[in-house]
């Protein structure tokens, strides 16, 4: 018997609890962070457990006839619990350790009464898929069926209106979290309802089989993806907002790079790129290497170009903060020029005391990079100056500052 699909479950809880793993251990006594992993966690447990080979590999082990029965009950009621206790931290409230509390003691005293209800029952015959409705009419087991059943029910449709309740309230990506972990749940209702609807029909001499060897695992199995999206979507958001924005930073950064480029391959300014890193690695690679460039360029840099630059730019604009870019650019773009012409003997163009500090804490902010690489990228007073000998970058700035004005 197949049991890849159990283990396809199994192996996608565990990759979501996985990825939670760092989290807990810098934050292990956060209740809340516990109880997603928790979740995580004793879900792949179960569809580990309950996968037919695991089955028989455990009966075998353990030379108990259908003891993976037992374990694979109280792995579902611990579930169950956790996804209580998951629901309760959410909520918040004044009384969640208490509630809490509750539904751990009400849980566990389900499983020792699956426990008790297997010790007294007699199950001779291995049952790997169908044991629900196999010992449907046996003493004792009977009853251990019925406690596992209906305490996952219970803790799926709890678990269900509260989700999809709480979801009519919040916006973002929390709502798509809690409306794709309702509709876990209720694929875990959909589980519990075909297996009980199937040992009642035994009750009655009917058999069902099908329910419990076909629906309900594919309902289970559906239920597991939509619980691992609808746990992790409100925590991953965050992250993968910030990816976005850190690999859109790196981009916009690109043309602050290439402008500074033959300054880096001149002066070995540019440590080798970080391959297979992360955007934020890459990100700190490019910051890292610009801000080597421009602490070369400092030597070369022109107050007065500035200063007018801003004046023609503001002139145009009337927007300070894309003023200053388009001045800082301006100057970038000479000033790489300028390098270039005139060698390490250079002097400032118009310069005095303390002009190094003025330039490196304005120009090399992680903002105003990124806004001046967009001015070096699209501003027509840059392409004027940049266009110009190093001589006649002020005068090219002031005629397409008058010219656009």
């Amino acid at each position: 018997m197949n049991g890849l699909p159990h283990y396809l479950s199994a192996a996608a809880l565990w990759l979501g609890l996985l990825a939670r793993a760092p989290d807990l251990l810098r934050h292990r006594h956060d209740p809340y962070l516990r109880s997603i992993c928790a979740v995580l966690g004793l879900a792949g447990l179960c569809f580990f457990l309950g996968a037919p080979p695991t089955v028989g590999a455990v009966n075998r082990l353990s030379g108990v006839s259908n003891l993976a029965a037992p374990l694979t009950y109280a792995a579902i009621t611990g579930y169950s619990a956790a996804s209580q206790v998951l629901i309760v931290h959410w909520r918040g409230g004044p009384r969640v350790r208490r509630t809490a509390r509750r539904w751990i003691l009400a849980y566990t005293l389900l499983v020792l009464g699956i426990a008790t209800m297997f010790v007294l029952g007699d199950a001779p015959v291995e049952r790997r898929t169908d044991l629900d409705t196999y010992y449907a009419n046996t003493p004792y087991l009977r009853e251990m069926i019925l406690l596992y059943l209906l305490g996952h029910l219970a803790a799926a449709g709890v678990t269900a209106v509260s989700a999809l309740r709480w979801a009519r309230e919040v916006r973002g990506r929390l709502r798509t979290g809690l409306v794709t972990l309702g509709l876990g749940a209720l694929c875990g209702t959909v589980y519990s309802l075909a297996r009980l609807a199937a040992v009642a029909a035994r009750w009655t001499g009917h058999d069902w089989s099908s329910l419990v060897t076909r629906t309900s695992p594919a309902a289970a199995g559906l239920g597991a993806l939509l619980t691992v999206v609808g746990v992790l979507v409100p925590l991953a958001g965050p992250r993968l907002t910030e990816w976005r924005r850190t690999r859109r930073t790196y981009a916009r950064l690109e043309p602050l790079e290439r402008e500074l480029d033959g300054v880096l391959t001149r002066h070995a300014l540019r440590l080798p790129p970080p391959r297979w890193a992360r955007p934020a690695t890459r990100l700190v690679w490019r910051r890292t290497s610009i801000h080597n460039a421009l602490t070369h360029l400092d030597a070369y840099v022109d107050r007065e170009l500035y200063d007018v630059t801003l004046r023609a730019a503001l002139h145009r604009t009337g927007d300070a903060e894309r003023a200053a870019a388009t001045a800082w650019a301006t100057v970038i773009a000479a000033a790489v020029r300028r390098e270039a012409h005139a060698g390490p003997a250079a002097v400032t163009g118009g310069g005095g005391p303390g002009e190094s500090d003025w330039f490196l804490e304005r120009a090399t902010d992680p903002a105003a990079l990124v806004r001046i690489a967009d001015a070096l990228a699209g501003e027509p007073l840059v392409r004027a100056a940049a266009a110009q000998a190093p001589a006649e970058a002020e005068s090219a700035v002031v005629a397409e500052g008058r010219s656009t004005a």
